[in-house]
């Protein structure tokens, strides 16, 4: 039995002018003219269908096998008995070129056909420069950036619980980042198909606390070691050159305070038997 296709001879059984049928093969080229791939449609957005027709000038037999190929590469599980071939809910990883040929005669495929798959933006990332830790009250720039076909016609920036946008444009210049812009703000891409938003992740940090502390720490040690210092010069110049001898008074400024004199104080008792002390200085 053979198969006549548009005067291109397809022969099923081994024919005894062997060489007659190796000058045939020969002739036909790499591409099989007579099987053509319609598409329907050939533009489409995700989750659309897709439905391929493989049609030829061929006489087939009712139960031939149709193969299809997407860039060049076989459609795993797609032979089908039937001339037709639907592509289901369609996603970006469908686009490609497409053909189809007759089982048996797979190295001569149809022309290919580009199919074109429409969808919104996804996988869309913010990156932050500079990276890593961001020190409060310096500038930090946002860039984001998505896929989609048609491509991203639109990037707008938000801030939380701000219903106008702060900016439009694939990146975006904070100044002055304070703490409550690490999770503050977000971006939007945008096409003809759809929109995606993803939050952005600021690591702010603040000037550590302890540094001013530090510098109150030192600025009262330094105060209470002159205080210090003062007092017991003060003691010193009053003539009380034995620190055991000194008695302060409690309460008061070491310059404020009375100084007792070394000397054990002298009793006197009078008439009344009333006692008086000596005080060798006065308070002053």
């Amino acid at each position: 039995m053979n198969q006549t296709c548009g005067g291109l001879q397809y022969f099923s059984e081994v024919l005894a002018d062997f060489f007659r049928f190796s000058q045939d093969v020969n002739q036909r080229g790499t591409e099989f003219e007579d099987v053509v791939l319609e598409m329907d449609p050939t533009s489409v957005s995700e989750r659309e269908n897709v439905t391929l027709t493989c049609r030829t000038n061929c006489t087939l037999d009712p139960i031939t096998v149709h193969s299809w190929f997407k860039n060049g590469q076989p459609i795993p599980n797609s032979n089908t008995s039937s001339p037709i071939y639907i592509l289901f809910s369609v996603s970006s990883e469908d686009t490609g070129r497409l053909s189809c040929a007759v089982e048996g005669h797979e190295y001569l495929p149809s022309a290919e056909e580009t199919l074109t798959v429409r969808y919104g933006p996804k996988d869309t990332s913010v990156s932050v420069s500079p990276s890593g830790e961001i020190v409060e009250g310096s500038s930090v720039n946002l860039t984001c950036s998505s896929d989609a076909n048609p491509p991203v016609e639109n990037y707008t920036w938000y801030k939380r619980n701000v219903t106008s946008p702060k900016a439009s444009g694939q990146s975006y210049t904070i100044h002055n980042v304070s703490s409550e812009d690490r999770e503050g703000y977000y971006c939007e891409a945008l096409n003809i198909i759809g929109r995606e938003t993803i939050p952005v992740h600021i690591n702010v940090i603040s000037v550590f606390s302890w540094v001013p502390v530090v510098g109150v720490g030192a600025v009262l040690t330094a105060g209470a070691l002159l205080v210090t210092i003062y007092c017991y010069m003060k003691r010193r110049s009053t003539g009380g050159s034995d620190a055991t001898a000194d008695t302060l008074i409690q309460g008061l400024p070491c310059d404020k305070a009375t100084q007792i004199d070394a000397e054990p104080p002298i009793m006197r008792t009078g008439a009344n038997h009333q006692r008086t002390w000596k005080v060798t200085q006065p308070l002053r």
